[in-house]
């Protein structure tokens, strides 16, 4: 694959992650976390982590995102995250994952917010200004645009980065998140991307 194609394709990607999560503060979105069971045409077919059966309707562009396992060591200084966490008392985040973004996707939905992963979990995506790591973990210093935090990553946390994938990974028992899927007012269900795990993986944000 050439320079120029690699970064075509990292800037498409970039473009669809930005899409995708800054959609999901619009009205009428959702999260899909779940099991791919069938993708026909442009239907996929997903069971729900609460096991409910649901059909999305892909768009003729959708844009799948693979999702590996990564290491702290790709977390390095003016690295772009997401970080998914349980606010402690003193105002530290205790990272329950963390997710690398491709360079492309630097800026994606950045900030603070509130997230759904379990009750009173929160999302921040920012960038790394600083590692401390000791004997029991790490502390992760992060910047966004309108403040910053101390993430604790304990040896539990899930690390995993992100990156370009392909439709042939949304086969059956594929481990897929959707940040938003967009639901329409007759109950239907579409997505712009989808997040796929690598061989196996569930997503853990």
């Amino acid at each position: 694959m050439t320079h120029r194609l690699r970064l075509a394709r990292a800037g498409a990607l970039g473009a669809a992650l930005a899409f995708a999560l800054v959609s999901v503060a619009a009205a009428q979105t959702m999260r899909i976390r779940g099991e791919a069971t069938k993708l026909e045409g442009d239907m996929l077919s997903v069971k729900e982590r609460s096991g409910q059966a649901l059909t999305v309707k892909l768009a003729p562009n959708f844009r799948v995102t693979e999702l590996r396992k990564a290491e702290l060591a790709e977390i390095k200084e003016g690295k772009y995250i997401g970080v998914t966490a349980m606010p402690q008392k003193d105002g530290t985040l205790k990272a329950i994952a963390i997710h690398i973004f491709p360079d492309a996707a630097k800026g994606t939905a950045e900030g603070h917010m509130r997230w759904d992963l379990a009750p009173d979990t929160t999302m921040t995506n920012a960038t790394v200004d600083g590692v401390v790591t000791t004997g029991s973990g790490s502390t992760i210093k992060v910047k966004y645009k309108d403040g910053e935090k101390t993430v604790l990553v304990a040896p539990e946390t899930a690390i995993v980065a992100m990156g370009p994938g392909t439709p042939d990974m949304l086969k059956a028992g594929a481990k897929i998140l959707i940040f938003g899927a967009q639901k329409a007012a007759d109950g239907s269900l579409s997505a712009q991307s989808v997040v796929v795990g690598k061989d196996g993986l569930t997503p853990p944000m």
